[in-house]
């Protein structure tokens, strides 16, 4: 009665009430236990005690705003530095990723002195107004495309116009951003910024292939703007080989500027921008002063150090290289049982499987996929879908997610399909057969 239907549910047909939780489970009014394989928000697992004491001890003592000395914030960048590239040394704090990726776009607004920006096709930034309009996922069902966005293709080896049988498609999706560069220069327009997920997560579970970074730098610094990493879904350790994503793209690249945001503070509001030294600079030269109310406060530093020692003493970090391998295996196995899954890729704990209706023209799924996730909650366990077509299952669970949770989360799986092929006449409809 008192929300929007704007405001969506999981499940709209049958949500779930949703009454506490703790680590990788979810418990709803009635005490039932669901494995979560959707929250990448309680990134070290939900209600983490550490996390909770953290909070729960500095609220006691002070919660202000950013504008006092204190030991916290100064403590949290020198950790978070630690983490990343030497150039990525100024940080500026905030409460969720929207305002970072806002922030960005700013930052290198001001630096480079131009307007223009370059994103993904289906990438999704933010709730924002500056952020729908470089997000197409939001763009093209409202306003349409402002002239000074420019969209380049999703690097997709699966679905995209360059695929897995492409000799170099790293090559050759950037060469598709220098062309929508060039095109934009051609009309006279500027380029401050090109903005990408390192794994585009609502694109799909997309994984670029390796260099496609560098390449793309290249292209866009030399049209004057800046390299943007968002690693808002996908940051903190949870692609297993390295603490960010982009790092997946090989030690020689490094963004201008980093986006974190939602695993950052485990369901606390934080949000962080680093960039380098004479971005800051740029910032800094006019004058504006940059103040955020709650972002950098005592608690929200206090959480945020706190994630970062239980991914460090819980070597979380190495246990999603284990288990997202373990659960890549699992899923290679049933994509060999199951004809409609097409693909399943990822990297860590952020593994996409692509349901198709037909292996020759890998036409989405929809419809199967949506009910499948139906009957997964009829199991008890959530998971959700993404991806242009709404078809490709997404696995973004709290890092705490076990090789157990990955058996039982498969053997439903593999059950689930294996009924949907008995009574489902073919992969085009879910019409049971008479």
């Amino acid at each position: 009665a008192f929300g929007s239907s704007s405001c969506r549910l999981f499940f709209p047909e049958d949500p779930v009430k949703i009454v506490r939780a703790q680590g990788q489970y979810m418990y709803d009014e009635q005490g039932t236990e669901y494995i979560d394989c959707i929250n990448n928000v309680a990134h070290v697992g939900h209600c983490h005690p550490l996390v909770v004491q953290a909070a729960h001890e500095q609220n006691q003592v002070l919660n202000t705003n950013s504008r006092y000395l204190h030991d916290n914030i100064v403590d949290y960048a020198q950790r978070l530095s630690e983490t990343l590239p030497e150039q990525l040394c100024v940080f500026y704090f905030l409460n969720s990723g929207s305002e970072a990726n806002d922030l960005a776009l700013r930052l290198a607004r001001h630096y480079t002195g131009h307007q223009d920006v370059v994103v993904l096709d289906h990438a999704y930034h933010g709730h924002l107004s500056s952020l729908i309009d470089i997000s197409p996922y939001k763009f093209r069902n409202l306003d349409g495309q402002k002239e000074w966005v420019h969209v380049a293709p999703l690097p997709d080896t699966y679905r995209g116009p360059y695929q897995e049988d492409h000799p170099n498609p790293a090559v050759a999706y950037a060469n598709e951003v220098k062309r929508v560069v060039s095109s934009a220069q051609e009309k006279g327009r500027k380029i401050a910024a090109f903005f990408a997920e390192s794994l585009p997560s609502v694109g799909g579970q997309i994984i670029p292939p390796a260099g496609y970074f560098s390449q793309v730098a290249e292209h866009i610094r030399r049209a004057g703007g800046l390299f943007v990493a968002d690693e808002i879904q996908v940051g903190f350790g949870r692609v297993g080989k390295h603490f960010w994503a982009f790092q997946l793209q090989g030690k020689d690249f490094i963004p201008d500027i980093v986006t974190m945001g939602k695993s950052i503070g485990n369901g606390h509001p934080v949000a962080c921008v680093a960039t380098t030294q004479p971005v800051a600079r740029a910032f800094e030269a006019t004058g504006v002063e940059y103040f955020n109310t709650f972002g950098g406060s005592p608690v929200s530093c206090a959480v945020g150090l706190a994630v970062l020692n239980v991914l460090e003493k819980e070597q979380l970090q190495a246990h999603a290289t284990s288990v997202g391998n373990f659960l890549m295996e699992l899923l290679g196995q049933q994509k060999i049982k199951h004809p409609i899954i097409g693909d399943v890729r990822g990297v860590g704990l952020f593994i996409g499987v692509d349901l198709i209706k037909d292996e020759a023209t890998r036409t989405p799924a929809t419809e199967e996929a949506a009910y499948l996730v139906s009957r997964l909650k009829e199991n008890y366990v959530l998971l959700s879908t993404d991806g242009p077509g709404r078809n490709i299952l997404k696995f973004k669970p709290p890092m705490c997610f076990s090789l157990d949770n990955a058996r039982h989360v498969v053997a439903k799986l593999d059950a689930i399909l294996t009924d949907m092929e008995e009574k489902v006449r073919s992969c085009e409809t879910l019409r049971l057969q008479p």
